[in-house]
């Protein structure tokens, strides 16, 4: 394992945070030179500050379901000053990684986890999340094929944020998908997907002239919002984290 890699497995620190460490010559490893390109032999000893990093026991970790409202951003600060989830959370969840992303338009279940591993495993899975969505317009006949069948857009700026410059996206089919009202005013809709992309639905919808008028996520993988209240958190019960470590255990 590479060192910047291996110090942000095992502590509060960002592999680019760490690499600035590297650089500042605050990190030592036993026995060898810290640089960028150090590997780490087996249960060689790294050192911050002259403080050993204690490697994090991959099977004890802690994950909780929140239910963001709208108007929160998923990040520790905002450059517009405005409410970050942290902010409800509590000082205690400070150091919790969020598992993807939900916009500040947007609500519903978020995990979040100490454990950077598990973080990781969780965004990059194929693990199934579950929207119930309001759109403006009805749904035509070519959006559901796209549904069905999956597109590629040469531009998908449409429903993205300004600044983001991801223009090109690719929207797999969708594995599920219930239309609950289908009018010309406004339609709702259910949707699951197996992907995160940047605002992967508002993209999506937006090239059909259906923009979101809300969404909220009521699921990710095994975990569902249920009746938890907007702004509030709950740790995940026996059943789920039984499904966590099963995935885990396939994920290492």
């Amino acid at each position: 394992m590479r060192l910047n890699q291996f110090i942000s497995h095992h502590t509060k620190y960002s592999r680019r945070e760490a690499d600035e460490l590297i650089k500042a010559g605050r990190v030592n490893v036993e026995k060898t030179k810290a640089d960028f390109k150090t590997i780490l032999q087996e249960n060689q000893r790294v050192f911050i500050d002259g403080k050993i990093i204690k490697p994090q026991k991959s099977d004890l970790y802690t994950v909780i379901a929140y239910h963001k409202p709208k108007g929160e951003i998923v990040s520790k600060k905002d450059d517009r000053n405005r409410r970050v989830i942290y902010e409800s959370l509590g000082a205690k969840y400070a150091s919790f990684v969020p598992v993807g992303r939900l916009d500040f338009a947007s609500e519903g279940v978020i995990l979040l986890t100490d454990s950077k591993k598990v973080a990781r495993a969780l965004m990059e899975s194929d693990l199934e999340r579950e929207y119930i969505i309001k759109v403006k317009g009805n749904i035509t006949q070519e959006a559901i094929e796209a549904m069905e069948t999956g597109i590629c857009l040469e531009n998908a700026t449409a429903g993205a944020h300004p600044k983001n410059k991801i223009e090109k996206m690719v929207f797999a089919p969708f594995v599920k998908y219930e239309i609950a009202k289908n009018d010309v005013h406004f339609s709702k809709i259910k949707v699951i997907i197996k992907e995160g992309k940047n605002r992967e639905l508002r993209r999506f919808f937006a090239h059909f002239k259906n923009d979101v008028l809300d969404l909220r996520r009521v699921r990710y993988g095994w975990v569902s919002l249920n009746a938890l209240p907007v702004g509030k958190m709950r740790f995940l019960n026996k059943d789920e984290y039984k499904s966590l470590h099963h995935f885990m255990g396939k994920y290492d």
